[in-house]
C-alpha cells in the first residue's frame, strides 16, 4: 500500500483531499446532531468511517471494488442519514463526483443511472419533501463534471506516458547509433583481418618454413628482411584497426558501464547504481562490448518493458569468471519472451564461451545475468597439443610458432582424420586442433570419433570455414571451440590455453568465430 502511495500524483491526492474532508464534515455534523439519531452515536460514526476507508482501500485494489462498496457503503449511509435528516442528501454529492472521476470503461453503463437516478429515487422516497427532479439535476452536475475530471486525469496519464516513453525512445536511438557505428567498425575490422590479416600471417608462416632450406649467408640475410617486412606491415595493420575501435573502448570496463549507466539515467529518468567487486583484471575487446551490451538491452528492457525506477548494476571480477547482474524493480512478468535484442546478447556470450541467463517473477522485477569466462593465462603445467591439417605448410608453421611458448608442446602432426584418431590413441593429447576439410577422414567425423572414446581431450576446430551451422552441429557433438585460421599466433595460443583450462560439465557452446588483429 505504501509503494502505491508513493506513486500517487495531484489528482490521488485531490480525490483523498475531498473524501477527507466530507468525512470529517459528516462526523462532525453527525456529532452536533445526535439527539436526532436513531442509532447510538459510537454506531454511526464507525459507519462514517467504514463508509470512508473501505471503498478507498478498494480503489487501490480494483476500481470496479471501489464503485461498489462507494455506492454501497456510503449511499447506504447517505440513505439512512437523509431518512433522520432530509438536508443529508447533499452530502452524496462529492461521492457522486468520485465514482464518475474514477469508473471507466463499460462501469459508466451502470454507474451513471445509479447515481443520477436509482440514488435520488430512494432518496425521494425517504424523505418526499426533497424534489427528485431536483436531485436528479445536482447528481448529474456532479457526475459531469466527474466525468470531465476523469479525462483530465486520462490525459494526464496518456502525455506522461508519451513523455517517459519518449525518453526512453531517445535513450534507445542514442545507443542503437553508438551500436550501429561500432558493429560497423568491427565489420571493417573483420574484413580487413579476414584478408589482410590473414595474407599477412599466412605469408610470414610460409617464409618461416622456408628457413631450413636457404643455405646461403645471403638467402638467410634476405628472408630475414622479407619477415621483417612482413611483420611490420601486419603490425600498422592492427594499428589502423585498433584506431576504429569506439570512444567506450579505451575507458576500463567498470569505467564504461559507469559511463553508460549515468548516461541512461540522465536520460530516462531512472535511478542508475553501478558497483563493482574485486579487483579488475584485463579483458578481451570482445568480452568488455558484450559486457558493455548486455547492460545496454537490459536498462532498455527495464524501463520499456518492466517500468522499472531503480536498476542495480554489479560487476565481479572473481578468479574463474566476471559476472554482470542487473537487477530492476520492475513489474516483471509470469513468462520471458526473448526478442531480438536479447537473442544478440546470449550470441554475443556464447560465441565467448560464456551465458546470459533472465530470471523474472511477475511483481519481483527481472535479474539479467551475463558470465564470462576469464581470460586464460598461462598453464602451469606443459598443454599436449595435435595438429591435424591436410596443408604440410600449416602443419610445419603452427609447430614452429608454437615452440616460443613453454607451455605448448606439439607432440603430433596429423594430415588427415584417420591419422588424428590414431594419434590420439597413442600419444593422448590435451588439445587437438583440428581442421575441417581433409581427405580420408575430414575434421567433422573425427571430431566425433574423438569425443566419442577420448572424452577428456579438448578438440579446437581450426579452419577457413566460416559456415556456423556447420560449427554448431560440430559444438552439439561435442567440440571445445571454434576458430578461424585468419586468428592471429598469439590469440591461436591465449585460445588453447583457455579451453584446456576450463572444465566445464558440458562443452564450451562456441570460440570467438572471427577473432581480430
Amino acid at each position: 500500500m505504501l509503494d502505491m502511495v508513493k506513486q500517487w500524483v495531484w489528482y490521488d491526492w485531490i480525490m483523498l483531499g475531498l473524501r477527507l474532508i466530507t468525512s470529517f464534515s459528516l462526523i462532525f455534523t453527525t456529532i452536533s446532531f445526535r439527539d436526532g439519531l436513531a442509532l447510538p452515536l459510537w454506531i454511526v460514526i464507525f459507519l462514517e468511517i467504514a463508509a470512508f476507508s473501505i471503498p478507498w482501500v478498494c480503489l487501490q485494489l480494483n476500481y470496479k471494488y471501489y464503485l461498489f462498496t462507494e455506492i454501497l457503503l456510503f449511499g447506504g449511509l447517505c440513505i439512512h442519514l437523509t431518512s433522520l435528516f432530509p438536508g443529508a442528501y447533499l452530502t452524496f454529492l462529492v461521492s457522486a463526483f468520485l465514482t464518475a472521476a474514477n469508473s471507466a470503461r463499460q462501469s459508466y453503463r451502470w454507474t451513471a443511472p445509479a447515481t443520477v437516478f436509482i440514488l435520488p429515487g430512494i432518496f425521494h422516497a425517504v424523505a418526499p419533501s426533497n424534489g427528485y427532479w431536483f436531485m436528479v439535476t445536482y447528481y448529474g452536475l456532479a457526475y459531469v463534471m466527474g466525468f470531465a475530471f476523469h479525462l483530465l486525469i486520462v490525459n494526464h496519464r496518456q502525455n506522461t506516458t508519451i513523455r517517459k516513453q519518449n525518453k526512453v525512445l531517445e535513450q534507445y536511438m542514442s545507443q542503437i547509433e553508438r551500436i550501429t557505428l561500432a558493429e560497423e567498425r568491427n565489420r571493417l575490422s573483420r574484413e580487413l583481418h579476414d584478408t589482410v590479416g590473414h595474407a599477412y600471417t599466412s605469408i610470414i608462416m610460409g617464409m618461416e618454413t622456408l628457413r631450413s632450406e636457404l643455405a646461403t649467408e645471403t638467402g638467410t640475410k634476405r628472408l630475414d628482411s622479407l619477415l621483417e617486412l612482413g611483420r611490420n606491415s601486419i603490425e600498422e595493420v592492427r594499428r589502423y584497426l585498433h584506431q576504429m575501435e569506439s570512444a567506450q573502448q579505451p575507458l576500463s570496463l567498470v569505467n564504461s558501464l559507469q559511463k553508460l549507466g549515468d548516461e541512461f539515467q540522465a536520460h530516462a529518468q531512472v535511478d542508475v547504481n553501478v558497483s563493482a567487486y574485486g579487483e579488475e583484471y584485463p579483458l578481451s575487446r570482445q568480452a568488455k562490448m558484450t559486457f558493455i551490451r548486455c547492460l545496454q538491452e537490459s536498462l532498455t528492457n527495464a524501463v520499456r518493458h518492466g517500468q522499472a525506477t531503480g536498476i542495480t548494476v554489479t560487476l565481479q571480477f572473481a578468479q574463474q569468471y566476471t559476472r554482470l547482474e542487473v537487477q530492476d524493480n520492475g513489474r516483471g512478468m509470469e513468462e520471458w519472451r526473448e526478442g531480438f535484442g536479447m537473442n544478440a546478447m546470449k550470441e554475443r556470450a556464447m560465441n565467448l564461451q560464456g551465458q546470459v541467463s533472465i530470471y523474472t517473477r511477475p511483481g519481483d522485477g527481472t535479474l539479467v545475468v551475463c558470465n564470462l569466462p576469464r581470460p586464460a593465462e598461462k598453464a602451469e603445467e606443459l598443454i599436449r597439443l595435435l595438429v591435424a591439417d591436410d596443408q604440410p605448410i600449416i602443419r610445419e608453421s603452427l609447430r614452429a610458432l608454437f615452440d616460443d611458448d613453454q607451455d605448448l608442446d606439439v607432440v603430433g602432426l596429423a594430415e588427415d582424420g584417420e591419422r588424428a584418431v590414431d594419434l590420439c590413441e597413442t600419444l593422448q593429447p590435451h588439445v587437438v586442433l583440428m581442421d575441417l576439410d581433409m581427405p580420408r577422414m575430414d575434421g567433422v567425423q573425427a571430431t566425433k570419433l574423438i569425443k566419442q572414446q577420448w572424452p577428456h581431450i579438448r578438440v579446437l576446430i581450426f579452419t577457413t570455414f566460416q559456415d556456423t551451422d556447420q560449427a554448431l552441429d560440430l559444438l552439439r557433438h561435442g567440440a571445445d571451440g571454434f576458430l578461424l585460421k585468419s586468428a592471429a599466433p598469439l590469440e591461436v595460443a591465449d585460445t588453447i590455453r583457455l579451453v584446456h583450462r576450463i572444465r566445464w560439465e558440458q562443452p564450451i557452446s562456441a570460440i570467438e568465430s572471427c577473432r581480430r588483429l
